[in-house]
């Protein structure tokens, strides 16, 4: 049961405030407190987990509604005062099973309890009139009815069209599993399912991979048998095709140049079943060691794990390498669904940055890829610019030539752009998160790689 001093609306209260005051990522915020708080019952935690992460992905319609019932407008309101009614603004917008009268109450009770008594009145006031005027609110319009920036509508609709654009909008809405892969070294699909089940957890398995199953309805994943055994890693399934389309061949050498957390460089290892060598690298101690634990976890012997900054030339590394991975940091747009946070903070200029930014890593990691080895680009992002246009533009300035990958994930996954080497994953259209990924062998032109560009 929950207490005065650990109540659920309470810790929901001070993550969203790390977040929309603080600037703290709402993932890793939340993943803090339910890990601080987890011996509270789970369904205390799903409730945290619910307010926290709906009130971010609806901020939007929250504080439209809010300055429609408040004479102070939401950008002037103390900042505690703000959070506190956002998030209960959302448990009575959107939430059904909470009485908006609890919702109300509770509200006041934390002004008081955080010493804003003054304001408790204002709280109670504002919150009954969205509660009373919540039919009022008219949220069909895009930006409002799914919690968008409109110029990150406007771009959609132009690069994808209206109607792909308002999927992949509907789609960052919708709750879904958890996808794991299963480390077929340690223990068999079979094995993993039914260990799973004997803990009270829903898992099926996923058309998209025989080694992918889909988690609903458990505690949380640090307590699960199969995940402390090593037997199960988080991955999406748009990331588990990076392996699927790099497909290695046993023995490979690899370079993973921004591994963190690793589950790609594990996927490789696993698909090269305990052969050859995966270098997985990435810019700080702390990302590599988040690396290390994973594949400490899963008893993988060979991965080779590295601090090395990504826009810095290894020596050593040139023309080494059968296949280089390159996931590069973008803007994460394709990952919206888990990270809501992710549509406030970038900016147009962003995605700028980090396109060139994109261009300066490849223009180092392509020398590690050995004449006739491959390079995988790839982003979790769904914007053109960081997308297609660099893909192109690597193709255009580098010896690599695309290779047709069609064919390479089933009958389930298939696009046309496949057979020029690249796919566009896009929520609504795959049960999915946003993913590019475009795949590349090097030419053997010793001439041409001696020229500088």
């Amino acid at each position: 049961m929950t207490t005065k001093e650990n109540n659920g609306r309470e810790i929901a209260l001070d993550v969203l405030t790390e977040v929309l005051e603080n600037g703290a990522f709402v993932h890793v915020a939340l993943s803090r407190a339910l890990f601080k708080y987890q011996y509270l019952e789970k369904q205390e935690r799903a409730f945290i987990t619910r307010v926290t992460d709906g009130t971010i992905e609806r901020l939007l319609p929250i504080d439209q509604a809010l300055s429609m019932c408040s004479a102070v407008p939401v950008k002037k309101m103390k900042p505690f005062i703000r959070t506190l009614l956002r998030m209960s603004a959302y448990q009575i917008l959107f939430m059904d099973r909470v009485p908006d009268s609890a919702v109300c109450n509770e509200a006041v009770k934390l002004a008081v309890r955080r010493k804003f008594a003054g304001l408790k009145g204002f709280v109670n006031g504002v919150l009954r009139s969205v509660s009373r005027r919540k039919e009022e609110f008219d949220f069909r319009e895009p930006s409002l009815k799914y919690s968008m920036p409109q110029w990150l509508i406007d771009r959609w609709e132009r690069d994808y069209g209206r109607e792909t654009a308002e999927g992949m909008m509907k789609a960052f809405l919708e709750e879904r599993g958890t996808t794991v892969r299963c480390n077929r070294e340690l223990a068999s699909p079979d094995e993993v399912l039914g260990s799973l089940r004997a803990q009270g957890a829903e898992a099926e398995r996923s058309p998209y991979g025989e080694d992918l199953l889909i988690l609903q309805d458990y505690d949380y994943l640090e307590g699960l048998e199969a995940f402390a055994k090593g037997w199960i890693q988080v991955q999406d399934t748009s990331s588990y095709f990076v392996g699927r389309l790099a497909a290695p061949q046993p023995g490979s050498h690899i370079i993973d140049v921004c591994s963190a957390p690793g589950g790609k460089s594990l996927h490789l290892a696993d698909l090269m079943k305990g052969t050859g060598l995966v270098e997985a690298r990435d810019l700080t101690w702390q990302k590599v060691a988040l690396i290390e634990e994973n594949a400490e976890r899963a008893g993988v012997k060979n991965i080779r794990t590295e601090v090395w900054d990504a826009l810095e030339r290894k020596e050593e590394s040139v023309e080494q390498a059968d296949l280089v991975i390159a996931d590069l940091p973008c803007s994460g747009l394709g990952i919206i669904g888990k990270k809501p946070d992710i549509k406030y903070r970038i900016g147009e200029k962003d995605l700028e940055d980090l396109a060139a930014l994109q261009r300066d890593i490849l223009s180092v990691v392509w020398q590690y890829v050995k004449p006739g080895g491959l390079l995988l680009y790839s982003t979790c992002t769904v914007d053109i610019l960081e997308n297609q246009e660099n893909a192109a533009w690597f193709r255009e300035r580098f010896p690599f030539d695309p290779v047709d990958i069609s064919g390479r994930l089933g009958s389930e996954i298939s696009e046309p752009s496949m057979k020029e080497g690249w796919i566009q994953l896009l929520p609504g259209k795959y049960p999915c998160d946003g993913f590019f990924i475009a795949l590349f062998r090097r030419r053997g032109g010793e001439e041409w790689d001696k020229k500088e560009h």
